[in-house]
């Protein structure tokens, strides 16, 4: 019996202003705007497809999958009938709609799609009264660069229709092909449901020896391990992963299970948030801990009683020991990448080991420029992401790969370890705070009027008292980014301050939310003398959600 073919409509819209994507061509919205305006995701949804050339369009494959959280399955839903009547040949689709981010990316790589669809807000809470997202991944698997992104949104101001197949439906739950004959068109649409861990797993058994990890977690000097998955994406690859196949024990993981709402909680695996982990480990049994986001893409390390690695430190502590791994082992080490508010840790490894290091703005959609290149194998960000060029994302799974590795191979604890690095590089003290929901004048105001003080003269060269230290300033800029790869200039990418000793203080503008402002400011002051290793950041860095902003006028000298 012949099939009928499914309806192509064309839906008149309206446009929105306010679908300028925040950088790597993702949308964040509370998610009762997508829920409750008109066409909201429809409208982005056919931007975003539009932005790809029709002739690369047509026919071309596609990956689509999410974080799990609220409102992903009606999204996947409208994502697919969309992809459908724009002319898209294939969908392939984690079962159940879930995917990590870097399992996004890694099966983009595999089959050359043409790019690909993810529905999260990264470590914004779930739920009705949360946060929902779309994220655009091009070609190499990574987040679209800035002109991409600046096409959706040019598209996205005078949009007039939309096109998609309302009557299709797909089953998300059953592995396998499923085709659909369309209105107008010659072939079937195709979607084909994957299992959501079988590709990025083969991927990181390329990369790791996992018969180390696998006695680290198993043999006769065994360590206990403590992972929370947080109620996100990485439940199933956690249990897949981490205790199917190396061996961790089932009770290992906690919070597998992906929820809509992450069970009430943030997914930000911090010590804020994270904190039936951190309660945890403080209690000694555990010897390795680690949590993740709710799209799996950033991640935390905590060692035995509670010990925290920061994540620039994390970045510094792998590039230091690359050698623990196959895959570097064999493809080398070419430079290192980090966020220009990342600590200047890795730059210390990067000297000894004489690779270079690139400075940029923060966002991976700069590192996959220089991946892409052959200029960089290893990258991150204080955010707590962490990668190599196996993906064009960060990838949170693979950081904690990395580490039980270097555990594996140094027979040292995580605490050993780190204080080893500290007393061989000397330490990066770094904290960062967090000031949310500004008024966006306000924000505007505070960054203008500081700028016009750090970069007066008469601010050169001041010293500052912090206790019983004086800092001296060296220099101060707005940063500003030159990619040597294509030359492309990005500018006002944060304020600086340099000191002589080479601590540093940083402002930036963080561009996550439409609605209000947040600031950040980094904190980094350099350490070499070991005897001065024990000291704790200022106990405030926990505390990453504060008010007020300071004023200009709060940096005071010493006279």
């Amino acid at each position: 019996m012949e099939r009928t073919p499914i309806p192509v409509l064309t839906v008149q819209t309206a446009p929105y202003e306010d679908q300028r994507p925040t950088g790597g061509g993702g949308l964040r919205r509370p998610t009762g705007l997508f829920e409750s305006q008109r066409n909201y995701l429809p409208n982005f949804v056919q931007s975003l497809l539009s932005s790809v050339d029709l002739r690369d369009r047509q026919g071309c494959t596609m990956v689509v999958g999410s974080d799990g959280r609220y409102f992903s399955r009606a999204a996947i839903e409208i994502v697919v009938q969309m992809a459908a009547a724009n002319g898209i040949g294939r969908l392939v689709i984690g079962q159940n709609g879930i995917l990590s981010t870097p399992a996004v990316s890694c099966i983009i790589r595999k089959i050359k799609a043409a790019g690909g669809i993810i529905l999260t807000a990264s470590h914004s809470p779930g739920g009705p009264g949360g946060e929902f997202g779309v994220k655009f991944e091009v070609a190499n698997g990574g987040p679209a660069p800035d002109a991409v992104s600046d096409k959706i949104y040019q598209i996205s101001k005078t949009l007039e229709e939309y096109t998609i197949c309302p009557d299709l439906r797909v089953d998300l739950s059953r592995l396998g092909r499923q085709e659909f004959d369309l209105e107008n068109k010659f072939k079937p649409f195709r979607v084909e449901i994957v299992d959501s861990v079988d590709i990025y797993l083969n991927l990181l058994r390329n990369i790791f020896d996992f018969n180390a990890i696998r006695n680290l977690l198993t043999g006769p000097n065994q360590i206990k391990i403590r992972i929370d998955a947080m109620n996100g994406v990485m439940g199933p690859y956690v249990r897949r992963i981490l205790c199917d196949e190396l061996g961790a024990p089932a009770n290992s993981a906690i919070n597998c299970v992906p929820l809509e709402d992450f069970g009430g909680q943030r997914p930000d695996p911090n010590l804020t948030y994270a904190t039936a982990l951190l309660e945890a480990m403080r209690g000694g049994e555990y010897g390795f801990g680690a949590a993740f986001d709710a799209d799996g893409d950033r991640y935390m390390i905590l060692g035995q009683n509670g010990f925290f690695v920061n994540a620039s430190d994390s970045l510094a502590i792998i590039a230091a020991n690359l050698s623990c791994i196959p895959y570097f082992c064999q493809m080398g080490v070419r430079g290192f990448g980090r966020s220009m508010p990342t600590s200047t840790a890795l730059d210390k490894v990067a000297k000894v080991m004489k690779v270079p290091v690139y400075e940029t703005p923060t966002g991976w959609r700069y590192f996959s420029n220089l991946m892409d290149s052959g200029r960089c194998s290893l990258c991150g960000e204080e955010s707590f992401g962490t990668g190599s060029d196996h993906l064009r994302e960060k990838d949170g799974l693979w950081a904690v790969l990395v580490w039980l590795s270097i555990l594996a191979a140094r027979k040292q604890s995580v605490e050993e370890i780190v204080r080893d690095h500290w007393a061989k590089f000397g330490r990066h003290y770094y904290c960062r705070f967090d000031y949310e929901a500004l008024e966006p004048r306000t924000a505007y105001f505070i960054m203008r009027d500081l700028e016009a003080l750090i970069t007066d003269k008469s601010f050169s060269h001041q010293q500052f008292a912090v206790g019983n230290n004086i800092y001296s300033v060296e220099r101060t800029d707005s940063f500003e980014y030159i990619d040597p790869v294509d030359g492309t200039v990005t500018k006002r990418q944060g304020l600086r301050i340099i000191f002589s000793d080479a601590s540093r203080l940083i402002f930036r503008m963080s561009a996550s939310s439409h609605v209000r402002a947040t600031l950040r400011i980094y904190a980094e002051s350099y350490e070499k003398d070991p005897s001065q290793h024990n000291k704790e950041p200022q106990s405030t860095f926990k505390k990453q959600h504060l008010s007020p902003p300071p004023s200009p006028s709060s940096l005071v000298p010493v006279l």
